[in-house]
């Protein structure tokens, strides 16, 4: 079996479930000793557990990825890093007309906030060694939907942020490498925080047929795995791209189209 990642160090945000759990148990699975980051320590607690059942190594981390102290603790705390992933993402889904601005700061503050301080604190952490940081956008930062205004927008910042420290990285003369991963849907509990969706189940009778309706939906696409989008985010850490930064590898089953 190879091992690519073996013997580095990679801190992964929103890995309490979801896409950032699948990550981090990839990496661990290539070989890196994986920091788990969320604010949800039950959940760190289980992606933790699972990982070293495997025989990896993964510690837990309490991160609010808004909170630039605890970024800073974070980096101390974790030391030699040679990989991020920022996966810590939310969503609102609400008309313009009826979304509070008190929803709209939540979601840019995690999703796009979350995203400049992991890319802030991550290239201080690389640029002397060199690395990867790899942020998770969304199909939604590209192709526009209603009533995913503040979710869309974020999601298309991350993406021309990440070209930005990409750029700069190369500017400084540092071999950090910024990368964004852009799904489509994805099967999360991300969705169950929606009242549309959960409103669809109640009608529906169960998550699987509410995703084939979104799916089967005029414009949809079928919904990935979270571990379809995490082998993805490895590919983009790996040797295998050390001649990719500053892009968006899409993944949506065509519906950018």
């Amino acid at each position: 079996m190879t091992r690519p990642f073996e013997s580095q160090v990679a801190l992964v945000t929103g890995a309490a479930s979801g896409i950032g759990a699948a990550c981090a148990a990839a990496f661990a699975s290539g070989g890196a000793e994986v920091w788990c980051a969320d604010i949800d320590a039950t959940g760190v607690g289980e992606t933790v557990a699972h990982i070293r059942s495997t025989g990896a190594i993964a510690h837990p981390l309490a991160l609010d990825v808004t909170d630039e102290s605890q970024w800073e603790n974070a980096v101390a705390t974790v030391g030699n890093l040679n990989l991020v992933v920022h996966a810590a993402g939310i969503s609102a889904g609400a008309p313009i007309v009826d979304m509070t601005l008190v929803e709209w700061r939540r979601v840019t503050a995690v999703n796009l906030d979350g995203s400049f301080l992991a890319m802030k604190y991550g290239v201080r952490a690389l640029r002397e060694r060199g690395g990867s940081i790899t942020a998770i956008a969304s199909a939604s930062g590209i192709k526009a939907a209603p009533g995913a205004a503040a979710y869309s927008s974020s999601k298309a910042g991350v993406r021309m942020l990440a070209r930005v420290v990409a750029r700069e990285c190369q500017t400084m003369g540092c071999a950090v490498r910024v990368n964004t991963v852009s799904p489509a849907g994805v099967r999360t509990p991300l969705w169950s925080g929606m009242p549309f969706f959960r409103d669809m189940v109640g009608q529906l009778g169960s998550e699987d047929a509410a995703y084939a309706a979104l799916a089967a939906a005029p414009g949809g696409s079928r919904f990935a795995t979270p571990e379809q989008i995490a082998a993805a985010v490895c590919y983009l850490a790996s040797d295998a791209a050390a001649m990719i930064t500053g892009t968006d590898l899409v993944i949506d089953d065509g519906y950018t189209i």
